[in-house]
């Protein structure tokens, strides 16, 4: 099993985005996704987050808030339990990232870029009100097969 973490920092209509185009043998290789990573040994979600944060981007997170749980089941890779945050508020100045490509995204062309179908299903739901949510998402191979929202299937 994975522990991880993924942040999307979030300035008006607009989410920082990493387009994950450098790593070789990358499964998010061409994506767009968060910024966010593997826990350490002994690591919160909160000192993960923090963490991969500022190695990726260079910021320190000042307000950020952890707003789901996200479980991926796989014919191919680890089960991983990944710990989804927004953000607000950071210091610092960004830099490259060696990972991929940093652009700030207008939400509302988030759906249009090459993304994981089920991020598709998380990213609607960070622009609702919902305090906190349990998303377990089920691919076989790139293909999502099932999503089960807050113990409830059938959510594609």
């Amino acid at each position: 099993m994975i522990n991880s973490t993924l942040c999307y920092l979030e300035r008006g209509d607009q989410y920082l985005m990493l387009h994950r185009v450098k790593k070789k043998n990358d499964m998010n290789h061409d994506k767009w996704i968060g910024v966010g990573g593997k826990f350490e040994e002994g690591e919160s979600p909160e000192d993960c987050v923090l963490r991969e944060t500022f190695e990726e981007t260079g910021l320190t997170l000042t307000d950020y808030r952890y707003r789901g749980l996200v479980t991926f089941v796989s014919d191919q890779y680890p089960t991983e339990y990944m710990h989804l945050f927004t953000a607000t508020g950071w210091t610092g100045e960004s830099h490259p990232c060696d990972e991929g490509e940093l652009a700030w995204i207008k939400k509302a062309e988030l759906l249009s870029l090459p993304l994981w179908e089920g991020d598709k299903i998380f990213l609607r739901l960070l622009d609702t009100a919902r305090p906190f949510f349990s998303l377990k998402l089920k691919y076989e191979g790139e293909k999502l097969v099932l999503a089960v929202l807050d113990g409830k299937e059938d959510v594609l």
